[in-house]
């Protein structure tokens, strides 16, 4: 039962020690753990506020990303845009350079036949003077002969003559 009542010598220096014990804790020990924690403490708060800015820059460097994302795009359809109607420009010129050629050329052939069909027409012309001397002095040549039929011939121009 002497355990569970302590003499009063052993309760004067058990406090006396703790009280000691408080005192150097408190002279030595208190001010560094008590600035360890506001260390601590503020290096968290500095941490945490380091997070809050890297996240708030992240999201402005996600904000600006998707901003140079969209100048890329409307720059893509620009570019787009601006072949497509280089191309289409550039067709229409070829087209409209073909039909000029292709008038060219057209009109080139018309003019050549026209001048290969006078030329026929004059060579037709030629033979047919040709034939119809040849046959005029055949038929004159017979008609001359006999003596009749060249009064019958000079009678058949004259009813021609008068009918005109």
């Amino acid at each position: 039962m002497d355990l569970l009542v302590p003499e009063i010598g052993l309760l004067v220096w058990n406090s006396i020690a703790f009280l000691l014990l408080i005192f150097l804790l408190a002279k030595f020990a208190w001010k560094p753990i008590m600035k360890g924690i506001h260390d601590r403490e503020k290096s968290i708060d500095d941490a945490l506020n380091k997070a809050e800015l890297a996240r708030q820059e992240m999201s402005r460097l996600s904000s600006q990303n998707e901003e140079l994302m969209k100048q890329a795009r409307e720059e893509r359809d620009q570019i787009l845009k601006e072949a497509k109607a280089l191309k289409d420009n550039i067709v229409n010129e070829a087209k409209n350079q073909a039909q000029v050629e292709g008038a060219k050329l057209i009109e080139k052939a018309r003019i050549e036949i026209e001048n290969q069909k006078k030329a026929a027409l004059a060579e037709l012309k030629g033979q047919v003077s040709a034939l119809s001397l040849d046959i005029a002095e055949r038929v004159l040549r017979t008609q001359l002969d006999d003596k009749a039929k060249q009064q019958e011939l000079v009678n058949n121009l004259l009813k021609d003559v008068e009918l005109n």
